[in-house]
């Protein structure tokens, strides 16, 4: 993986490679010498997410299309639902049935209530009734048989009416948890309607549809891609030995083919710890500070983590080293190697630290 590209600007233009120098020999110079970490990845939304399927059925109705914006909760697709609809229609006539069984003017407490008032109507008939036969009995006005019969049906009566308080509070209870029973129904049936409405979850643009209107979607089925337009971020790879260099909150320079030569300014707002081992690569994501490029999903950037800026630093050409920290210099006409003392380098300057001054003549090797 390429390491570093350089900039002629830190804010407008990409370096290719320094002037090459001409001659056999030439000395150090003082320069501005920018260290970078180069990236390479692509551009995303924030808070990208996918639309799923929750049901299986065919897509019968599509409201939006790729590039459309959205709103939160909007319906995007709809998906073919008879057989649940017939439930959700059947679960709601049930329940229609139930509030009116449990309501003010229900039938069948109204049925109950009628058989209670008029049970205890003819508890009272039969309660006056046994007064006066005991009355009687006790003046030996009337036989012990005639008591006993009034006795029993005064009690019989007294039964009854005690059988119909228990039955209609039994029934009222029955009928409150048919009510209840009916809104979880008819809840869990609307609820379940919904996964045949599919509906964003956030704002944002559609990048992506994966089905067309008629085909047949099942249950976890991706359907669209969608993501935030308005706040986007550049997913870069690094490879692994720069990771150590970067820091969050670095400057990122970035160039987008679309764009040309034009340069974005970026700021590095996380680190991913963990390895690509596929490329050898880390993630580091960086926020755009400034201007932002379209949000076309997946645009392709380079980048430079600008790492360090030295304004006047003494710099050699980095094809004059000799393997890692020497160099060939001139003196009094003879050639000899030295070793040297490097700082930060790109792929055309090194910075010298010591063992060379702006005096000295460095030459090339034989």
């Amino acid at each position: 993986m390429k390491k570093t590209i350089i900039f002629f600007s830190s804010v407008t233009t990409f370096l290719i490679s320094c002037d090459k120098d001409k001659d056999q020999a030439t000395s150090p110079q003082y320069k501005p010498l920018t260290e970078a970490v180069y990236a390479s990845g692509n551009i995303f939304p924030e808070n990208e997410y996918k639309l799923t399927a929750n049901a299986d059925g065919f897509l019968v109705r599509q409201t939006t299309f790729e590039g459309d914006l959205v709103t939160k909760n909007q319906l995007i697709f709809q998906l073919e639902s008879i057989s649940q609809d017939a439930r959700l229609e059947a679960s709601s006539n049930i329940l229609r049935q139930a509030e009116a069984n449990y309501g003010e003017n229900s039938p069948v407490l109204a049925e109950l209530s009628t058989q209670l008032r008029n049970a205890r109507t003819k508890l009272a008939n039969d309660s006056v009734n046994f007064s006066r036969y005991k009355e009687l009995y006790d003046r030996n006005a009337t036989t012990k048989i005639e008591y006993e019969r009034a006795e029993l049906a005064f009690q019989t009566s007294k039964n009854d009416v005690i059988a119909r308080q228990k039955a209609y509070q039994r029934t009222r209870s029955q009928l409150y948890v048919d009510l209840q029973n009916s809104q979880s129904t008819y809840r869990v049936n609307a609820r379940e309607g919904d996964n045949f409405r599919i509906k964003t979850f956030e704002a944002g643009k559609i990048y992506e549809i994966y089905k067309k209107q008629g085909e047949l979607v099942r249950r976890g089925e991706q359907i669209a891609l969608i993501g935030d337009a308005s706040e986007i971020y550049a997913q870069l790879a690094i490879d692994e030995s720069d990771f150590v260099k970067v820091k969050i909150g670095q400057e990122v320079l970035v160039k987008i083919d679309v764009y040309k030569d034009k340069v974005f300014k970026a700021k590095v707002s996380k680190l991913y710890p963990k390895l690509n081992k596929a490329d050898q690569t880390f993630r580091v994501d960086a926020e755009f500070a400034e201007e932002k490029p379209n949000a076309y999903y997946g645009m392709t950037v380079e980048g430079n983590i600008i790492i360090s800026q030295n304004q006047n630093v003494l710099t050699i050409p980095k094809n004059y080293l000799v393997g890692n920290d020497s160099v060939w210099i001139e003196e009094n006409g003879d050639k000899k190697k030295i070793k040297i003392a490097k700082g930060v380098e790109n792929l055309d300057l090194v910075e010298i630290k010591g063992g060379l001054t702006d005096k000295s003549v460095i030459v090339r090797g034989n």
